[in-house]
């Protein structure tokens, strides 16, 4: 990996809608924030790899979520067809029950 052996400015989120520049000097570990109150030190290799292979899963699971929501769409789209259907079924089965009367 490339790593810069210079100090960089950045900005980053402290609170909502609060931001902050920080020059950050040159440095061999990072600490990423795994959530639950988890925050663990890195190299900088590590890092890259361990949020490269979040990035990767994270892409799969957008596509297994759009197939499923797609399977969903076509569902639903099925179910309010056959809802038609009943309808005017009943309604024909009620109009000639009427016309008998």
């Amino acid at each position: 990996m490339l790593q810069k052996k210079e100090e960089f400015n950045t900005h980053f989120l402290l609170s909502d809608q609060v931001h902050a520049v920080a020059k950050v000097p040159p440095t061999e570990k990072v600490f990423l924030w795994l959530g639950a109150n988890t925050m663990l030190e890195y190299s900088i290799d590590e890092a890259v790899a361990l949020l490269t292979k979040n990035l990767n899963t994270a892409v799969v699971n957008a596509g297994q979520l759009d197939e499923d929501l797609e399977y969903l769409s076509n569902q639903i789209t099925t179910m309010e067809v056959n809802m038609a259907r009943v309808y005017n079924w009943d309604f024909k089965r009620r109009k000639a029950a009427a016309e008998q009367k």
